[in-house]
């Protein structure tokens, strides 16, 4: 019983200690520091930029006392560990072939963070650390790798609704709260690289930046103005001889209820009774509308049919009234404006009627006159006096069929 206690309590202290030696090597219950690197596995870059190797490194304990500020030496090699062949840049002693570069860590307090300049092809490749201070002499056989690119890495639109992210082909209900975020890797340059927006006027921006990475999010609520219109991000690196850029879109779809319902009438002139006449609906809408077409007849009103035309063949009397067109889907309705027919044109037949009762009339009138003893005293002769009527009768006849035709349209 007492031995099974004391295993236990044997056991928690190792395990304490474990915890307390994280990141170092335990032998015969004596914690040891060893020799170690943290690295990252792979690096990004961008040609014409700079590069930066994130590192730190760990030595064993009876080196602490030889690893000071001036005495400390980084060096790093390029696909192997031969001193005159694969050394690529000494932290003190630089040569003609090295890489132009620094390091920005504070190597007595064992962090190797390096950054390379003017980053081309010939960059890519494995990459090796050294440190080197006094009898300490390391190499570290674990690596990191880095890629070399012309292009940056593309940034990444997400659209969220209600603060919830939803799939780009989802479509958004107007009158909700959208944001869409953008966000982009950030390589090493200097300056920084920006972010910028297209297809956004008056959308305040809200942007941020953390040490890899580059935020920038619109938010707005939904509009239908704003359906089927693509946003597009660009990450923008401004390098000494050129500009870099890379894009990423997304193209919004709103649903919202029918706008802008209208009719249009073909023909939009005179049509004459027993003519044809269209009448056609149109809006705008997501998704898209049924329409159905009513009549309002001496304060009756009828339904007459569905779709987005509605035609008369042969038009009459009984076509008089007041017409519109309902568009619905599942968001709403609207009613078009009003379209009258108050008047149905003359038939041919009644302005043949017509002109010929006023044709009676001018001859009555004319016959009138002629027999009129007054008139023929004082005129030089009948055939004068009758010229001067067929005159007058084909001027009035041309007046009044212009009139007929100009004047009394149907009015739709």
């Amino acid at each position: 019983m007492l031995s099974t206690s004391f295993l236990d309590i044997h056991n928690f202290l190792l395990f304490k200690l474990f915890l307390t030696c994280l990141h170092y090597v335990c032998v015969v219950g004596v914690c040891c520091r060893d020799f170690s690197i943290s690295l990252p596995q792979n690096i990004q870059a961008l040609s014409g930029s700079c590069v930066t190797i994130k590192c730190r490194f760990e030595i064993q304990e009876q080196y602490d006392k030889n690893l000071t500020e001036s005495a400390a030496i980084g060096l790093w090699f390029k696909d192997g560990d031969k001193m005159n062949d694969h050394l690529v840049f000494h932290s003190t002693d630089p040569k003609p072939n090295h890489f132009n570069g620094k390091i920005t860590g504070n190597l007595h307090e064992k962090n190797c963070t390096t950054i390379f300049y003017n980053v081309s092809s010939k960059h890519t490749g494995r990459y090796y650390f050294r440190i080197e201070s006094g009898d300490l002499k390391y190499f570290y056989t674990m690596n990191t790798s880095i890629n070399v690119t012309d292009s940056p890495p593309k940034p990444k639109v997400q659209l969220y609704v209600e603060q919830k992210e939803v799939q780009d082909q989802e479509e958004v209900l107007e009158g909700r709260s959208v944001s869409l975020r953008c966000s982009a890797e950030t390589l090493c340059s200097s300056p920084p690289p920006t972010l910028t927006w297209s297809s956004t006027p008056r959308i305040p921006l809200s942007e941020s930046s953390r040490l890899e990475e580059l935020i920038s999010d619109l938010n707005f609520t939904a509009t239908h103005h704003q359906h089927r219109v693509t946003f597009t991000c660009t990450i923008t690196y401004q390098l000494q001889d050129e500009t870099k850029t890379a894009q990423d879109n997304i193209t919004l779809h709103v649903q919202y209820s029918p706008k802008n319902t209208s009719v249009s009438v073909l023909p939009s002139s005179s049509v004459l009774e027993g003519g044809s006449v269209t009448l056609t609906c149109s809006s705008d809408a997501n998704p898209a509308v049924t329409y159905t077409w009513s009549r309002e007849s001496e304060g009756q009103m009828e339904q007459l049919q569905t779709g987005d035309t509605l035609t008369f063949n042969r038009t009459d009397l009984k076509h008089r009234g007041w017409y519109y067109c309902t568009a619905q889907n599942q968001h709403g309705t609207q009613n078009s404006s009003v379209i009258t027919i108050t008047q149905i044109l003359f038939t041919h037949s009644f302005v043949t009627n017509f002109m010929f009762i006023i044709y009676i009339l001018m001859i009555s009138v004319l016959l009138l006159v002629l027999s009129s003893s007054h008139w023929l005293e004082k005129a030089s002769s009948k055939t004068e006096i009758i010229s001067i009527y067929i005159y007058i009768y084909i001027y009035i006849y041309i007046y009044i069929y212009i009139y007929i035709h100009t004047q009394w349209p149907q009015n739709i």
